[in-house]
């Protein structure tokens, strides 16, 4: 399998964190991060496999937690510029963020763009580990910030390298 990246270099260089998820799905994960990067100001664009990821992801964020709310839209819903949190299946950043959280194992040719990338990976799929170790040398050759964070037994985050 041939992983390519097309990197393009700005002047911030894009700090890279690969999320191995292996005790939690991606569905009660990403909530946890949104929230911890909205507390700190960002806006964020969060890439999907798909339409219909996008539109799971989308009515999940309603209704994951009853006293929780996480202001989000999609193409579907429209004003992108509003949006702290954008739901797309695109490589595009409509909502102007500086977080990209790349989920179910998909890629992005303009990760440059922003000052954060999270990669969450399933750690029950060999192929998306396989592709992420690929791309993790990649991002080293190209001198990127590159961090591995594990899931503990507790549901909290361990960087492990």
């Amino acid at each position: 399998m041939e992983v390519i990246i097309c990197i393009s270099m700005v002047n911030v260089m894009t700090e890279i964190r690969f999320y191995h998820l292996q005790r939690q799905s991606q569905h009660q994960v990403l909530p946890v991060l949104l929230s911890k990067a909205l507390a700190k100001g960002h806006r964020i664009v969060v890439k999907l496999r798909d339409k219909l990821s996008v539109e799971q992801m989308n009515e999940h964020l309603w209704s994951y937690h009853t006293n929780s709310f996480l202001p989000h839209g999609s193409e579907k819903d429209g004003n992108s510029e509003h949006q702290p949190i954008w739901l797309t299946e695109k490589d595009e950043n409509p909502n102007q963020a500086d977080v990209l959280i790349l989920g179910d194992g998909v890629e992005s040719e303009i990760m440059s763009d922003f000052e954060l990338c999270c990669e969450m990976l399933n750690g029950q799929d060999d192929e998306q580990i396989a592709a992420s170790r690929v791309r993790w040398k990649q991002y080293k050759d190209h001198d990127f910030e590159v961090t591995y964070w594990q899931q503990t037994d507790q549901g909290g985050w361990e960087q492990k390298a």
